[in-house]
């Protein structure tokens, strides 16, 4: 059981305000401050700190790898979400019968965005659609993955509804007719217990500035040990080299591992954030975490069943993580008017998007849906 006056604690911004965003931008806490200001001090007192850069980046690799059950050599350090798929994406070859990428309704922009600028590549992107009910099942799949299929490219958890896939039963489908996968996870990681090997996905990818408690402005890709031989870049940089300080201008010659899907300088003061929020989620554990938001979204659930107002998000617990998705006719404005209350939400579409965390308990719950009830009549849903 999670120590809720222990872990509000570390987040000044928890005592002046119910803060119910870290689907969009976790809030700071005070080691992830005192990682930033370790590098200042270190640029003050050293400068040019090179060796730092290398040790710094590697920490963070390993702590992903802890997070996700895998090896260090199966992680690339990127500094985006985006910089990991380009670097997937340009290692594929879409010019055969195998050119099919399937995709879902649910992606964030970028997921669907990268693989469709790979059309000209050969590459052909179908979309598995929502059900009657809202939600994409994995039946929603049988019909689109087939021996064609290079790429299954799909969501751990949507951003619009926080509707979260059945991820073992569309791997297993893929991998029966010869495609890879690759999980968005960005949605998932630090609020859900992820095994990726357990998973049985072949890619991963993700961000530190949302579940994972670092910042924006750097990420990580997962890449099945066994495939990293076979796939070369064509996105690449001197960073993603066997050797970083060969300085080789006559070829280009990539690192046996997952950094060959690395490119340039990494990312350096944010693997110092990205690194101590990595601890703070390791030491609290993924497995605590994700029974305490479960708990906590299903008090949510149960408490806007109470006021009569509806969530978009699936009741079942399994199809669900930390984010509730709440209908408004005037989403954006609900959201602001929430704010004005010290109650931080994000909106997508015509939802309210409240997502919690291990720091948030059901006070937070209480006050949102205290505020809700109140503005139920102008805000509702259409």
């Amino acid at each position: 059981m999670i120590d809720v006056a222990w872990a509000r604690s570390e987040y000044p911004l928890l005592a002046e305000k119910t803060y119910l965003n870290s689907g969009s931008y976790c809030p700071l806490a005070k080691r992830v401050k005192l990682a930033f200001e370790a590098y200042m001090d270190e640029r003050l007192a050293v400068g040019a700190n090179w060796d730092q850069w290398v040790l710094k980046s590697d920490e963070v690799r390993s702590l992903v790898a802890r997070l996700l059950r895998v090896e260090d050599d199966e992680i690339a350090v990127t500094a985006s979400v985006t910089a990991g798929l380009n670097a997937i994406a340009s290692a594929l070859d879409f010019s055969g019968d195998r050119n099919r990428i399937v995709v879902t309704d649910f992606e964030f922009p970028t997921n669907a965005q990268v693989w469709h600028a790979q059309a000209p590549r050969g590459a052909e992107v179908v979309h598995a659609k929502p059900g009657p009910d809202g939600y994409i099942s994995a039946e929603a799949f049988e019909n689109l993955i087939d021996d064609r299929t290079r790429l299954v490219a799909i969501t751990h958890v949507c951003f619009r509804n926080g509707a979260r896939l059945d991820i073992p039963s569309i791997v297993a489908m893929a991998h029966r007719r010869g495609a890879l996968v690759l999980l968005d996870s960005y949605q998932a990681v630090g609020s859900i217990d992820i095994d990726a090997r357990a998973l049985g996905v072949d890619f991963a990818v993700g961000g530190m500035l949302k579940y994972l408690l670092g910042t924006a402005g750097i990420g990580y890709l997962y890449v099945r040990k066994a495939l990293i031989p076979s796939l070369v870049p064509t996105v690449s940089g001197w960073w993603a080299q066997a050797d970083i300080q060969a300085m080789d201008i006559t070829r280009n010659n990539p690192h046996p591992t997952a950094r060959r899907f690395e490119a340039g300088t990494p990312p350096v003061v944010n693997c110092y954030a990205a690194a101590a929020g990595l601890q703070l989620i390791l030491e609290v554990g993924t497995d605590a975490i994700e029974a305490h938001i479960r708990a906590l979204t299903r008090y949510c659930l149960d408490r806007l069943a109470d006021i009569g107002w509806p969530s978009v998000t699936p009741a079942r617990d399994d199809r669900r993580a930390a984010m509730i998705a709440i209908p408004s006719r005037a989403s954006g404005r609900l959201m602001e008017t929430l704010l004005a209350r010290d109650i931080v939400t994000s909106h997508r579409d015509m939802n309210l998007r409240a997502s919690f965390h291990y720091f948030n308990d059901d006070s937070d719950v209480d006050r949102l849906i205290a505020a809700l009830a109140e503005l139920k009549l102008d805000f509702g849903p259409a």
